[in-house]
């Protein structure tokens, strides 16, 4: 537990680009038109719900120093699409540490063929732990 109090003040803020997101550009061929941001309390929400499958896109060491309960652990240096559980009725959420790493993996996703939406956590797992999310070490 004691781990988990001093992860949640010593994570770095996510950059302030990544809190600001990013522009996107509607493109149907990559998919970019199905890709969003999403802020921290929305995936919390969710997440609470039971609406959301997320998988977790930063390396194991990331994950095992403290993760979203529940969330799939896909690395982007290996992402593999197929790994990614695609459950019908459920909201696809990625996330990285600060909002920046997700992009490719969702990009990777549509390239892939995946025809749904896959929303990115702005600011990332940052901004999830910023705004009271649960965390299990």
């Amino acid at each position: 537990m004691f781990l988990c109090q001093l992860f949640r003040r010593l994570i770095p803020a996510a950059p302030p680009d990544a809190q600001k997101g990013e522009s996107q550009t509607a493109d149907s061929r990559s998919g970019s038109d199905r890709i969003r941001q999403i802020d921290a309390a929305t995936a919390i929400q969710w997440h609470a719900e039971g609406e959301a499958v997320i998988v977790d896109v930063r390396e194991p060491q990331e994950h095992a120093a403290g993760h979203i309960p529940g969330a799939i652990l896909n690395p982007l240096s290996r992402f593999d699409p197929s790994r990614v559980p695609t459950e019908p009725g459920k909201l696809l959420v990625f996330h990285c540490q600060g909002g920046v790493r997700c992009g490719p993996a969702a990009e990777r996703m549509m390239a892939a063929g995946y025809t749904g939406t896959v929303n990115r956590l702005r600011g990332g797992f940052a901004a999830w732990v910023n705004a009271g999310g649960p965390v299990e070490c």
